[in-house]
Formats: structure tokens, C-alpha cells, sequence
């Protein structure tokens, strides 16, 4: 009986569907495991961090322009040149994390261009645009 309601509920996948769902559960994995490694990193004290541990709760409660002048780090992508520091290296997960959609954009785009839905791969090329432009931080609120 079970078998049959399973049946009943399939629901039919595009190939775009398909190909994204596969690429942002590889790029989720490939995210997780470079989070889990670099976090024991971290704990491991292998890289110092730039904050000692025991003073990080300090830094919590701050505002961001406060926290930034009491700790000297630069907004935006200056933590790139923090990475031998054990406390940024996470950063590098959390960059594939929110990168993967970007890469999922651009592996389904000759998908739809194969089968000619124009109206899709425009808005596939405009989410890439976006992605790229939000994560480089030229868009910016001005705070």
C-alpha cells in the first residue's frame, strides 16, 4: 500500500531541476566538509586566531563600525589576507556555501540555452550578474 501512494506522489523533474538539485548537493557537501575541517582547525589551535577565545564574547555585542574600530579589521573582503588565522578559516566554507547557487546558475544555463527557453536563460544570466555583483560588494546600502 505504501508503495502505491509513493507512486501516486511522484511529481516530474526538469532536467534543469535535476542538474541544479545535483550540483548545490555536491556544492553543500563539498561546504560542510571544508567547514567541519576547517572549525577543527581552529579548535585545534593549529593557527592562531586573531582573537583569543577567551576574549571573543567581548566582540559580540558590538555594533559593526565599533567592532571593527576596536579590533582593527577591515569590512568586506579583507578577511582573505586574516586566513592563516585560525578564526577566519571557516570563512572559506561559508564563501562555497553561498557561492554554490552562483555555480548552480551557471551549469544550468546551457540547459536552457540547449533547449531554447530564452526567457529562462536570461534570467539565469541576470541571477549570475547579481550573485557576483552582491558577493564582490560593489552593491553596497552605504552603511
Amino acid at each position: 500500500m505504501k508503495d502505491m501512494n509513493m507512486e501516486e506522489n511522484k511529481v516530474a523533474v526538469s532536467k534543469e531541476q535535476r542538474v541544479y538539485a545535483d550540483w548545490l548537493h555536491v556544492g553543500m557537501l563539498i561546504g560542510l566538509i571544508t567547514l567541519i575541517v576547517c572549525f577543527a582547525i581552529y579548535l585545534s589551535g593549529l593557527f592562531p586566531p586573531s582573537i583569543p577565545l577567551a576574549e571573543i564574547s567581548d566582540y559580540w555585542c558590538l555594533p559593526l563600525a565599533e567592532y571593527l574600530e576596536q579590533t582593527g579589521y577591515e569590512a568586506g573582503w579583507s578577511w582573505t589576507k586574516m586566513l592563516p588565522q585560525g578564526d577566519y578559516l571557516t570563512f572559506v566554507a561559508v564563501v562555497i556555501l553561498a557561492g554554490i547557487s552562483i555555480i548552480c546558475y551557471m551549469r544550468i544555463l546551457p540547459v536552457f540555452v540547449s533547449k531554447r527557453n530564452k526567457p529562462y536563460a536570461i534570467i539565469a544570466i541576470l541571477e549570475i550578474i547579481l550573485l557576483i555583483l552582491a558577493a564582490s560588494g560593489i552593491l553596497t546600502t552605504g552603511h
